[in-house]
């Protein structure tokens, strides 16, 4: 059993309540944290995807970029919260019926293109999860005119109804490291990067077409880990190494995005503008998901957590981490 916290930087709501946040009582001596949701271990899969990813569909639907992703520990539960069982479908399941079923209501006056595309980054190289014969080396991270971050080479797929979609998840997931460890007998050894991308057109004939562009990202990070207690050797170690060094690579981008936002607001206020270097280059994570971080898109974060105490160190800065995050504002268009 898991927590998931639910965290959501795409305004800057509760304002008040949030310069509290990771403050320590003076009289219990505990540290408090407060975010946009807590779910605990009696939630549902269907309410953590009613209150994290549902209201992004809209906002998809609308033109805008939308982010999900699962950070925590490794074993406290994110491919779970995301891709869920069978009879527990996660969020990935979820989005997609609610996405083609919104589609179809607009069928009447819109024209949908929609286009998929799965990779994972295991050990700094990017695999394609629905292609994985291509060479890595041929997957090259790449930032056209708009500052869109895109992988060159990457199979991008067409799927027509939402069983097609899930087939190819299914395979995906299917290709997907994992290995297990003292901490978790399936434990991803992998970040992986879902996204669909959704074209609309109207219907009515005009002179000009105008066209919508968004595209939604569901991530499930790889679990930040500690060796002494997945008690990795060789193969293992070196995996568990990677993925704490881009996790961190992410967290640095996270307190610079942080830094950043307070540094121009209080030189805007002052009259002087000042730009701060956001350390994205220093992984392949970080190149990827810098559009979700500091771009145009409503990125929510669900942390999970576990609830038992011998996990304290791990959810102490699990925690922090998200607390951090929290105060980044996007600017969405």
């Amino acid at each position: 059993k898991t927590t998931n916290i639910y965290n959501n930087n795409t305004g800057s709501q509760n304002n008040i309540s949030r310069r509290q946040f990771g403050k320590i009582d003076d009289d219990s001596g505990e540290i408090k944290f407060v975010f946009d949701k807590l779910f605990d271990d009696n939630s549902t899969q269907q309410e953590v995807y009613q209150s994290t990813t549902s209201p992004l569909i809209t906002s998809v639907l609308e033109g805008f970029n939308a982010t999900i992703f699962a950070y925590g520990a490794t074993g406290c539960g994110k491919t779970y919260t995301v891709s869920g069982t069978p009879e527990a479908p996660g969020i990935i399941f979820q989005a997609m019926q609610e996405l083609f079923d919104k589609i179809d209501s607009l069928n009447d006056t819109q024209t949908f293109e929609i286009s998929l595309s799965f990779l994972e980054i295991y050990n700094e190289r990017i695999r394609d999860l629905l292609n994985p014969e291509t060479n890595s080396k041929r997957l090259i991270i790449r930032e056209d005119d708009n500052q869109r971050t895109t992988v060159a080479n990457l199979s991008h797929h067409y799927p027509k109804t939402v069983q097609d979609v899930i087939d190819l998840v299914i395979k995906g997931n299917i290709n997907r490291t994992t290995s297990p460890t003292e901490a978790n007998e399936v434990s991803s050894r992998s970040h992986s990067v879902l996204q669909v991308h959704i074209i609309q057109t109207n219907k009515t004939i005009d002179l000009t077409s105008h066209h919508k562009y968004a595209t939604l990202s569901i991530i499930d990070l790889a679990g930040s880990e500690r060796a002494a207690s997945t008690k990795n050797r060789g193969k293992r170690l070196n995996e568990g190494a990677n993925i704490n060094r881009s996790l961190l690579a992410l967290g640095n981008c996270i307190n610079a995005l942080c830094i950043s936002d307070n540094t121009n607001e209080m030189m805007i206020n002052g009259n002087h503008k000042r730009s701060y270097h956001i350390p994205y280059r220093d992984s392949k994570l970080t190149r990827l998901l810098k559009f979700s971080l500091g771009g145009n898109c409503k990125t929510v974060m669900i942390v999970c957590i576990s609830p038992s105490s011998s996990h304290y160190d791990e959810t102490l800065n699990t925690l922090k981490y998200a607390n951090r995050a929290k105060e980044i504002k996007t600017k969405i268009i």
